[in-house]
């Protein structure tokens, strides 16, 4: 793959901080097949380039991302099974740092730079288990995250019942987890 192939992502560096972003923002930036292989290659790229210091990933438009792509799910039911889309090609970045890091999402904690979240807007479903993994995350005031698999009556995805008590509590998580509320990042008096 190579810049001028993608479809559903984009790639700047700028002062030594590559900046990946999801680009679908007619559909909220729904994650695909597609935007997860693109995604992983340009973690990858960023990864291995010696110029690149910094990583942050961000939405275009008004949404980080809302989650699985709908219209992608019901493809696969249509034929009857699920493909995540990603080939026997796709970019390992993270991978071989430990045993337990290489698996989809966890690869982030094997980037050896920090990766980063600016979340912009809606952070739902497997776009919030994006902003999870990543190192830091910085969410725009009025930003909504949310899980979706509750009112789905499926389990959390991607190991997130595991990472999300780590990072704002085990309340606060099962909250999140057990309803698939919104959490909302509101305005603080620092704003």
């Amino acid at each position: 793959m190579d810049l001028e192939q993608l479809k559903v992502t984009r790639y700047v560096v700028r002062d030594r901080v590559a900046t990946i972003t999801l680009h679908r923002p007619e559909r909220l930036n729904a994650w695909t097949g597609r935007m997860h292989a693109e995604y992983r290659w340009l973690l990858a790229r960023a990864s291995d380039d010696s110029d690149v210091r910094v990583i942050v990933v961000t939405g275009a438009g008004r949404g980080f991302c809302a989650g699985a792509d709908a219209r992608a799910l019901e493809g696969h039911v249509e034929r009857g099974g699920y493909d995540a889309g990603l080939g026997h090609d796709v970019a390992m970045p993270g991978y071989g740092v430990r045993p337990e890091f290489d698996a989809d999402f966890a690869y982030h904690f094997g980037v050896p730079k920090p990766v980063i979240a600016a979340v912009n807007g809606p952070a739902a479903g497997v776009g919030l288990v994006l902003a999870c993994y990543c190192d830091l995350r910085f969410a725009a005031s009025g930003a909504k995250l949310t899980t979706s698999h509750g009112r789905l009556g499926l389990p959390a995805e991607f190991g997130l019942s595991w990472l999300l008590p780590r990072l704002i509590g085990v309340t606060r998580a099962a909250d999140l987890l057990l309803s698939s509320r919104c959490s909302r990042r509101r305005r603080s008096r620092w704003d």
